[in-house]
């Protein structure tokens, strides 16, 4: 996510503007587009009622935001909520605007055991939608110097991991490990860590893959228990290559791991690389070729579980919702 690199400005609405112009017209275009465009409903919702407490179920809410129920104990990844994200200047947030909504609401979430943070990127650190989510049953396990931005008496507990680092939250163990990517929320603020995690609950092995570009870290995660499902993902690798990988190199990175399934995200609901749309989960698809059950969804608002496809078991469509070719501007 780019707007981390964007300092924080000091003065008016006016000199912001002037700013991000002398900055990057492309940035103030976008801005200027996105005040025009509308957010779209998410085209399934998931519907938790369904879900046991046994086994693996997942949803994937938008972005980096899966809700994780693993025998009956919840995780929440880096949950955004937030209609913008970017910076704050006054009344305003000044940055992206979703391309579709959440699929569902955060009122209507079950509340999760576990939030999982893997950085402090806009995109993955929604503060306001942390300060919701705050209860004394929510355990957050958060990367290195990232736990200032968080109101940490609203929540049961919080801890940061360094890579390597584990702990246990309940029935879960969660490991941190490098992933390659960077932490610093704005220009200055280079100290804050960034993780992928391994996430244990009993027979069940589980990894969130955070924001990565290509690396071999992947690798040493592999071991002779399997490995359930990888989420990883899959978007803004163009131009940021350097920062994100392509849909090749996550299924890669997943393969390294030993992982059975993949659950691809970071696409489809911020536009934060050149690639099309439709591109990522196109060229993810097109590289598992005849394993391409093995994609466990495909759209914001499907469902998992290992053992049934991901299309049989996607959520309802949302009534009113529109095919994905047939929304402006999402090409």
């Amino acid at each position: 996510m780019k707007m981390s690199t964007i300092p924080r400005p000091v003065g008016t609405t006016q000199s912001l503007a002037k700013f991000l112009f002398r900055a990057s017209p492309a940035i103030w275009h976008r801005l200027a587009e996105d005040r025009k465009r509308a957010v779209v409903p998410a085209p399934r919702i998931p519907d938790f009622s369904a879900w046991s407490d046994t086994g693996i179920h997942a949803a994937w809410i938008g972005h980096s935001t899966v809700l994780l129920r693993v025998d009956g104990f919840t995780i929440l990844t880096d949950p955004v909520f937030s209609t913008k994200i970017g910076v704050e200047v006054g009344r305003y947030i000044v940055g992206m605007k979703r391309l579709v909504h959440p699929a569902v609401e955060l009122a209507r979430l079950p509340a999760p055991n576990l939030i999982l943070l893997s950085h402090a990127h806009m995109d993955h650190f929604d503060v306001p939608a942390l300060r919701k989510l705050e209860q004394r049953g929510t355990a957050v396990v958060t990367a290195a110097s990232t736990s200032d931005l968080l109101r940490v008496k609203g929540y049961k507990s919080v801890q940061e991991l360094r890579w390597d680092e584990s702990c246990q939250i309940g029935p879960a163990k969660i490991r941190a490990f490098e992933v390659a990517h960077w932490g610093a929320r704005k220009r200055t603020d280079v100290h804050r860590g960034y993780n992928g995690y391994l996430i244990e609950v009993g027979r069940h092995r589980i990894i969130f893959g955070g924001d990565t570009a290509q690396t071999d870290s992947f690798r040493r995660l592999r071991s002779s228990k399997p490995l359930d499902l990888a989420i990883m993902p899959i978007g803004a690798y163009d131009p940021w290559i350097h920062a994100h990988c392509t849909p090749e190199q996550a299924l890669a990175m997943a393969n390294d791991a030993g992982a059975e399934f993949v659950l691809p995200v970071h696409h489809q609901t911020f536009k934060l690389g050149n690639e099309g749309y439709r591109e990522p989960i196109e060229r993810l698809l097109l590289a598992a070729g005849s394993g391409e059950d093995r994609i466990a969804v495909r759209d914001i608002g499907d469902e998992f579980r290992p053992g049934v496809r991901s299309a049989a078991y996607a959520g309802p469509t949302r009534p009113g919702a529109r095919g994905r070719a047939e929304m402006p501007g999402l090409r």
